[in-house]
C-alpha cells in the first residue's frame, strides 16, 4: 500500500480512536459540531431525495457514517466503503442503533473499487476526493456507476486564501493531512469530473458564513450563520466571481 494511503489511514482511524473514547452518539457532529446546521447540507439532503429514492447508493468513503442515516432513509440500498477500520466501527455501531436494515458496510480501497461495472445508480461523494488521488478514483467511479446514474458530493473548495491559511495551520497542528491540505479540490479538478460525467452542475456556499462556524456551539450561534448566509447568498448574486472563494461546493449531473 502506498504510503499516503497509510497515513491518511491512520489519520482517520485516530480520529475515530478518539470519538469512540467520548462515546458521542450524536449523529451528523464531530467533535460537537453538527454539519448538518450548514445549507449547504440542508441542499444536499435536498437535491439528493428525488435522485436517491429507491436506487442503490454507493456512500463512497463513508467514514464513521455520517451520512449514512438520511441516505438509507430513501436508497433501496445503500452500500459505505471506507479503509480506515475504526471508522467503519462507528457506522456500524450508528447502523445497529438506528436499525438501518438497508445498509451494508464494506472495508475496500476507493481507487480499487471490487465491485463489477455498472453497479449503482447513484454515487454519493461526502467529501472524500481530498484524501485521494482523483486521477486514480473518477475512473473508477465511472466504471460502476449505471448509464444515466447519478453522481452527488459535497466537497471543501480549495480558492480562499482564508481557508486555505487555516488548513495550513491545521496541517502544522496534525489536524489535516499533508495529502488531504495539498488536495483540496479546486477548478481544475471539477473539470476532471465532468470530463467523466458530463453536465456537472455545482452550487456554492459559504464565502463568509465559516466565520460562524465556531459560533454553533454557543446560544445565538446558528442567527449568526444564518444571517451571514444570507450575505453569501446576496454576495455571490451581485458578484458571481466570488464564488469561486467559497468554502463548500455541492455538485451532480
Amino acid at each position: 500500500m502506498e504510503l499516503r494511503k497509510k497515513i491518511e489511514i491512520e489519520y482517520y482511524d485516530r480520529e475515530a480512536g478518539q470519538w469512540l473514547e467520548r462515546e458521542s452518539k450524536e449523529l451528523g457532529s464531530k467533535g460537537g459540531f453538527n454539519s448538518f446546521l450548514l445549507e449547504s447540507y440542508i441542499f444536499l439532503k435536498k437535491i439528493s431525495k428525488e435522485k436517491i429514492r429507491g436506487k442503490k447508493v454507493l456512500d463512497y468513503g463513508c467514514g464513521s457514517g455520517l451520512n449514512l442515516e438520511w441516505l438509507s432513509f430513501g436508497a433501496k440500498k445503500v452500500v459505505g466503503i471506507d479503509l480506515s477500520e475504526k471508522s467503519l466501527k462507528i457506522a456500524k455501531k450508528i447502523v445497529l442503533e438506528k436499525k438501518l436494515d438497508n445498509v451494508e458496510l464494506i472495508s475496500m480501497d476507493c481507487e480499487k473499487l471490487e465491485f463489477p461495472e455498472n453497479s449503482f445508480d447513484v454515487i454519493f461523494d461526502g467529501g472524500t476526493f481530498s484524501s485521494l488521488d482523483i486521477n486514480k478514483a473518477l475512473p473508477e467511479l465511472k466504471r460502476i456507476l449505471k448509464p444515466g446514474g447519478f453522481i452527488i458530493g459535497i466537497e471543501t473548495f480549495g480558492h480562499n486564501p482564508f481557508t486555505n491559511l487555516k488548513r495550513k495551520i491545521n496541517k502544522i497542528r496534525k489536524t489535516r493531512t499533508e495529502w488531504a491540505e495539498g488536495h483540496i479540490i479546486k477548478n481544475k479538478d471539477l473539470g476532471k469530473i465532468k470530463e467523466h460525467f458530463g453536465d456537472i452542475k455545482v452550487y456554492y456556499f459559504h464565502l463568509i458564513s465559516w466565520i460562524a462556524f465556531p459560533f454553533l456551539r454557543f446560544p445565538g450561534g446558528i442567527y449568526i450563520l444564518r444571517s451571514l448566509e444570507k450575505l453569501d447568498s446576496f454576495l455571490i448574486f451581485i458578484f458571481p466571481f466570488l464564488k469561486k472563494y467559497s468554502f463548500k461546493i455541492v455538485f451532480t449531473n
